[in-house]
């Protein structure tokens, strides 16, 4: 009986066990259910917000004539356009993180211009929210070997997420210093602080400091977790303090100074250049036909000659009378994709020495990868930078 009695209590300890293990679990799932609802709300909500300026200017564009408006709208939707743009990438760096398919690219660069790259992206929402700035570097050159694309991000969200949890006319301090063996970055704020049970998750994806509808500026809380991951994969730390709500905050960084002999800096590319360059033979394939008139005309204004096709069939035909030196084709079209386009005109003598630019939304390596054997000599993600457009292909003009 005692050992019945001792096996019924053991079953039942299980039992209660197992019930909590369940309930636990079936928390979890409730949780990343109502975490995944919160996402996808915020996410519709953020790509909402800057859809509503572009329509708004491109209506203006279309029937207010003075010049001031005219010139007001286009600087509105170019703002917005790489806001979008900006959540875009975010979103696909979280992807790239989570499948380890981000890649470094260390160089020798000299911590002072990541940093005023990193203001300068910053800068247009500081001023919208009449900061003032502080940032002191050091007066000699500070170099390091890191991904000086990846830490202008880092430095950048940090001044982005000080610019939106700081009222108006705040303020914002960033400093960098150099040790022996590592610099440090910090970013501090007069602003809204952290709440003590926050600043242990405050790097977790999706959470963010202030979640009020009322907040005035919004953001997907994702731009911290991408702070700590770029940090992390250069071997450095990050972490936050506040002394409580209400009471501003800092964000800290550390890098380790890697040491190696510099690398030799590529030629900058100069825009002015490029723009000035002789005007070439160009062939833009997009189905869309906003992006391919909008493209065909501004390349026209730097004394391109533009032809336009709007499917991979009509771009073949053109072929035949229209002999580019530049083809800007879009990949995912109806009918026939631009994979096989670039194919079939790698296959042609007669255009086969074009140079093939794929001009795309699909921006993931596997993506890079199919251009690169379908025969593309570039692959660049839609909203393009037209400033490097413009240089790759001058570099082709004064080639040939």
């Amino acid at each position: 009986n005692a050992r019945a009695a001792l096996r019924s209590r053991q079953w039942q300890y299980q039992i209660r066990a197992h019930r909590a293990e369940r309930e636990r679990a079936e928390q979890a799932l409730r949780d990343a259910g109502r975490r995944k609802d919160e996402f996808l709300a915020t996410l519709a909500h953020e790509l909402r917000n800057p859809l509503a300026p572009i329509s708004n200017a491109a209506y203006l564009m279309g029937r207010v004539k003075k010049e001031g408006t005219v010139q007001s709208a286009r600087e509105i939707i170019e703002r917005q356009v790489w806001h979008l743009a900006r959540l875009v990438e975010d979103l696909l760096d979280v992807s790239r993180i989570s499948t380890g398919k981000i890649d470094l690219r260390i160089g020798r660069v000299d911590l002072a211009d990541v940093v005023r790259n990193a203001v300068e992206t910053s800068q247009p929402l500081i001023d919208r929210r009449r900061h003032q700035l502080e940032v002191h570097v050091p007066a000699d050159r500070t170099l390091i070997d890191i991904d000086g694309t990846r830490i202008a991000q880092v430095i950048a969200n940090l001044l982005n997420n000080a610019a939106k949890y700081t009222p108006r006319g705040g303020s914002i301090w960033r400093s960098v210093s150099r040790e022996a063996d590592h610099v440090t970055i910090r970013a501090r704020d007069s602003g809204i602080g952290i709440a003590p049970d926050l600043l242990d998750s405050i790097f977790d994806m999706f959470v963010q400091a202030d979640t009020r509808l009322e907040r005035e500026i919004g953001g997907l809380g994702i731009g911290l977790t991408l702070v700590k991951h770029f940090v992390e994969m250069h071997g450095g730390t990050v972490r936050a303090t506040s002394d409580g709500p209400g009471r501003g905050s800092e964000f800290v960084v550390t890098l380790p100074v890697v040491a190696r002999p510099p690398l030799q800096p590529e030629e900058s590319s100069d825009p002015a250049r490029a723009a000035g360059g002789r005007g070439l033979r160009v062939l833009v394939v997009d189905d869309n036909r906003d992006s391919a008139d909008s493209m065909s005309s501004l390349l026209r204004t730097f004394g391109n000659e533009v032809a336009v096709a709007n499917s991979g069939a009509e771009a073949l035909e053109q072929l035949t009378e229209y002999v580019p030196e530049v083809v800007l084709l879009d990949i995912g079209m109806p009918g026939m994709n631009g994979y096989e386009v670039a194919r079939r005109i790698r296959a042609d003598p007669r255009v086969k020495n074009v140079l093939l630019i794929a001009i795309t939304g699909w921006g993931q390596v596997s993506d890079r990868m199919l251009s690169r054997e379908a025969g593309f000599d570039q692959h660049m993600v839609k909203p393009v930078n037209i400033d490097t457009l413009l240089s790759v292909m001058h570099a082709r003009g004064n080639v040939e």
